[in-house]
Order: C-alpha cells, then structure tokens, then sequence
C-alpha cells in the first residue's frame, strides 16, 4: 500500500489523466491490487519506457487513450485479468516492438484503434479468448510481419490490418463470419489469402491495394459473386479459386474490391 499522514493505504486504481503528459516519468511498477487504469491516465508520457505489474495482478479494464503516444515504451505484458482495452488505448506507441497477453488471458476484444499507428510491432499474438478485433486495431502497424488470430475470432473489424504494409501471410480462423470494409487494404506484402466457409460478408475493399496478392481460396463455398471491378494498376493478375466449384478464374489485383455473398 501506499502510506499517507500515518496511515496504510492500499491503491486500487489509476484515475482518469492520473500523470497524462508527465515526461519525468521513465518507469512504473503498478500494484497488484489495482484493478482498473482511466482513461488518459498516461496519456503522452513520452519518455516512459517499462510499465511492469505486480505478480498475481487483478487488473480488469485498461482505458481509453491510457498510453496514448507514450512513444517511448518498447514492450509490456498485459496481465491475463484484463478483460477490456480501450479504444486508442496504444495508438501512437511508435516504439512497441512487443505485446504479451498474460497465460489464461481473459480479454474479450480487442478495441478500436487500440495499436493503430505502432509502426515499431513486429508481431502479435491475440489470447484465445478474443472475439473481435475491433475497426481499426492495427491500423499502420507497418512493421508487423506476423499475427495469430485464435479460432475464437468471429469478426474482423473495419480497416483492422489496413496499412499493415510487412504482413506476407495471415490465416484467417474457420469462425470468423464477417470480415470489415478495408480491413486488409494497403497489405502490400501480402501474398495469399483463403476464406473461410464461415465468412458470410467480406467489406468494400477489404483487399484493395494488395499489390503482390496472387491467390484467394475461397474454401468449401460457393455463391460467391463480384459486384463491381476495377482496372488493376500493375500488370500482375489474381488467381481465385472457389473449392466447392473446382472453378479457377483469373482476375485483376482487386477483384476483391467489393465481393458479397448469394442469398
């Protein structure tokens, strides 16, 4: 705990803006009683380096904007009571190379905007726990090579890999049912990608500017159809096979611009 005039306090939470825009701050060891971190609470630290949490942490709920554009961060492990992460509760974290969910991790979603623009993370790996990857979660994580989506996964969110420009491969769980406009957009590296049987809604664009995607495997499916094309800006074509059809066609780069599903 913490002594105050005497007397043995023990802190249960960090407030809302609690050191939002302190640069003094280098390190933080959070208690392990503290279960819950406010919105804002470290808000543009830029030169905090290690946040660190007591072992058996009850932390539950990291809010929004919590570390936003602590720029200097490099790492951290989330402990496995944390159920929530706000929405832009990492963006701009451009120093991030690592994000470690505790063993046994009770995290539910992963929210909006919650890593967008850490460019310095190179991969991930999302607890099994996970049911959503919310709009725009990754969004400019230009360094991110590789990503596990658990099969607990069951949508995609809006832009949630847009700009994602290192990703050569992703594996797309069978569960997921609906995969967000954009949400793989600006992928440059990424190469191939199959779809799930679940998948009943892929977004606009959800590929668009996949410039080196070669293969798009629909699996087990059928009824798929292309609602619009575009004139594919490199000389290079996709090819797309549905395995239920045996049918192979080759199209333009973007074929996946807008793709819906037969009723």
């Amino acid at each position: 705990g913490s002594i105050v005039e005497g007397t043995d306090y023990i802190v249960t939470g960090i407030g809302e803006s609690a050191f939002r825009g302190n640069t003094s701050i280098t390190s933080i060891t959070i208690p392990e009683t503290v279960t819950s971190i406010g919105n804002d609470a470290f808000y543009d630290c830029s030169n905090l380096t290690i946040v660190a949490f007591g072992e058996g942490s009850q932390l539950t709920s990291i809010g929004s904007y919590a570390f936003y554009s602590c720029s200097s961060l490099t790492s951290i492990t989330i402990p496995s009571s944390v159920t929530s992460i706000g929405i832009w509760a990492f963006e701009y974290c451009s120093s991030l190379t690592s994000v470690t969910f505790g063993e046994g991790s009770q995290l539910t979603s992963i929210g909006t905007s919650a890593f967008y623009g850490c460019s310095s993370l190179t991969s991930i790996t999302i607890p099994s726990s996970v049911t959503s990857i919310g709009t725009f979660a990754f969004y400019g994580c230009s360094s991110l090579t590789s990503i596990t989506i658990p099969s607990s996964v069951t949508s995609i969110g809006r832009g949630a890999f847009f700009d994602c420009s290192s990703l050569t491969s992703i594996t797309i769980p069978e569960g997921v049912t609906s995969i967000g406009d954009n949400a793989f957009s600006g992928c440059s590296r990424l190469t191939s990608i199959t779809i799930p049987s679940s998948v009943t809604s892929i977004g606009s664009y959800a590929f668009q500017n996949c410039t080196a995607l070669e293969s798009v495997t629909f699996e087990n499916t059928s009824g798929w159809y292309r609602t619009r094309s575009s004139t594919a800006t490199s000389g290079t074509s996709v090819t797309v096979t549905d395995t239920a059809q045996n049918a192979t066609y080759l199209k333009s780069t973007y074929i996946i611009y807008y793709l819906k599903r037969n009723a």
